[in-house]
């Protein structure tokens, strides 16, 4: 896999991104935007999930956007001046520009904070991406607002130290990631997956698209609950619920290398694959205006 590291001026201030194509194609192709985690970056996002090599093998491009400041994190909020929506839609409209791009097949993803910023877009740039798919990071922000019910698919560990699933945020743990020295992680409670923190965001976001508030359940592998909920056309909510999993991305080869950092990785479930399987189930119909 061959990242291309490439720039574009937003406000007067040049932003980054890794960029990763497919081979030449005539047809537009479609593109997934692939954001970090604080503290991290888009190069190791780009070795995290490997979105850029599925997107060779299969077809679409791939941009990493790099968050600003240090360390580097994403401005999550909806508010009005949000620096880093800006940097999305001029990024958008950079690889429209520049790019073969299936606009009506614009997709977003992101590992934590990733995910948060990945949920923000869910509420403030429905217009412009199809569907999206945040790992150990879905959230509700508010205000949200949609323009239409959007696709959601969402992953979260019930072991995760970082962002616990019942909820809560341990930031010494997030404290001791940065400076390379991982502490013991912290002994978690007994978890529940209808109860509070990432469950109960799940539910607003069915309660948001219209969903029907009764989910199903299916084990899917060993220590993997698919939960579906049934939603009106043109929206979806799953959920994978990994038993055990910590704040990792899975299937990662690199996250199941930093068990001590961030928890164990399922290898029962590759995230990527089913991120990419759920985004092709969708596309705009219509450009925003």
């Amino acid at each position: 896999m061959t990242n291309r590291l490439a720039q574009v001026t937003v406000s007067g201030a040049t932003r980054t991104y890794l960029l990763t194509t497919p081979a030449p194609h005539r047809q537009a192709a479609p593109l997934v935007l692939d954001f970090h985690g604080y503290g991290e970056g888009d190069y190791t996002e780009s070795r995290t999930t490997q979105l850029g090599a599925l997107g060779q093998r299969d077809g679409f491009i791939t941009a990493f956007p790099e968050g600003s400041g240090t360390p580097v994190a994403w401005d999550v909020s909806t508010q009005a001046g949000n620096r880093d929506l800006g940097f999305v839609g001029a990024l958008l409209d950079h690889l429209e520009a520049t790019q073969c791009i299936d606009m009506s097949r614009v997709y977003a993803t992101g590992l934590s904070q990733g995910g948060f910023m990945t949920s923000t877009l869910a509420c403030a740039m429905s217009a412009r991406f199809a569907a999206f798919a945040p790992v150990d990071g879905v959230r509700m922000p508010m205000p949200c607002h949609p323009a239409r019910p959007v696709p959601i698919l969402t992953f979260h560990g019930t072991a995760d130290p970082i962002l616990k699933f019942n909820g809560g945020i341990d930031l010494r743990v997030i404290e001791h990631d940065l400076q390379a020295q991982p502490g013991p992680l912290p002994k978690l409670p007994p978890t529940h997956v209808n109860g509070a923190g990432i469950p109960a965001t799940v539910r607003a976001w069915a309660a948001k698209d219209g969903c029907n508030p009764t989910p199903t359940d299916t084990r899917v592998s060993p220590h993997v609950i698919h939960r579906v909920y049934q939603c009106p056309t043109g929206a979806a909510l799953e959920f994978y619920i990994v038993v055990g999993g910590g704040h990792t991305w899975p299937g990662s080869a690199l996250d199941a290398q930093l068990v001590r950092f961030v928890g164990p990785t399922t290898r029962e479930l590759n995230a990527s694959q089913t991120i990419w399987a759920f985004f092709q189930r969708f596309r705009l119909t219509r450009r925003a205006v």
